[in-house]
């Protein structure tokens, strides 16, 4: 069996069971794998939308006696941080619980993108980033480039890639934060999300859309959707959506079993 602890930082116990929903679609296909999950508690923000609140995360977290006691406690196989940004817990805690395999939703999502779109000589196909609000552009867009051992460039502008990967078509977003995909009206999610992904589809070949925000999950049919009136049907079947958090159990699972092979 794999017992991952899907480990969400912000204070929201929605977004924890929205996103072990889409955690549970990935290991009910791999009955050996079981979900755990935690909640920071306050005063981590309901929503982490900057840099402070990822700061305030991650004192929340590491301060918390609960989650100490139970990392003493339970045996888990692999943690996932549940937090889409460069987040600091990915490395303390892989530190800490070494040699237990510790990722992020987006260091799994960078990989997943990757592995979906292949190098060609032809017209090269493209991954990219639809996130929430504008301090995630070049927050995120730097931490690809920091990802794949790049320097990332000053030069960074909205929507676009920090990264000389060609393979790597920019970050996107909609102004909303993570609270609003489930707050606000289906009809304002509907037109911000969509005004990211054509922006992001335009930027080239687009064959990968990783949805960018752990408050995301379950907007797959909204995406493709766009897709499909950007593409038309014939070509946006060859486009994948990425959930964060699947990516992340996917990778998990895959590492464990990898070190219990090698």
């Amino acid at each position: 069996s794999i017992r991952i602890l899907l480990l969400n930082p912000n204070s929201s116990r929605s977004m924890t069971k929205s996103m072990e929903s889409a955690a549970n679609s990935i290991a009910t296909l791999s009955p050996s794998v079981s979900i755990s999950t935690y909640t920071a508690p306050e005063p981590s923000p309901a929503s982490i939308d900057n840099a402070e609140g990822i700061h305030a995360s991650v004192q929340a977290v590491i301060n918390d006696p609960d989650f100490k006691s139970r990392l003493q406690s339970e045996a888990y196989d692999a943690v996932l941080v549940a937090c889409f940004s460069v987040h600091p817990l990915v490395k303390h805690l892989a530190n800490a619980l070494k040699p237990v395999p510790v990722t992020g939703i987006f260091e799994a999502s960078i990989l997943t993108g990757l592995s979906l779109v292949p190098l060609v000589e032809e017209e090269q196909q493209k991954w990219g980033i639809v996130t929430t609000g504008a301090f995630w552009e070049a927050h995120l867009a730097n931490g690809v480039a920091a990802f794949l051992g790049q320097a990332p460039s000053p030069a960074s502008t909205t929507g676009s890639s920090s990264s000389s990967d060609g393979r790597f078509a920019g970050v996107f977003s909609t102004g909303l934060n993570a609270g609003d995909f489930h707050t606000i009206s289906q009809e304002q999610v509907n037109v911000r999300l969509r005004e990211a992904t054509k922006r992001l589809l335009s930027a080239g070949n687009v064959t990968c859309v990783v949805m960018g925000c752990g408050g995301m999950g379950g907007l797959q049919d909204m995406i493709r959707a766009i897709v499909v009136q950007e593409y038309g049907q014939d070509k946006a079947r060859d486009v994948a959506i990425v959930d964060g958090v699947q990516a992340g159990v996917l990778q998990l699972q895959h590492a464990v079993l990898s070190r219990r092979l090698f």
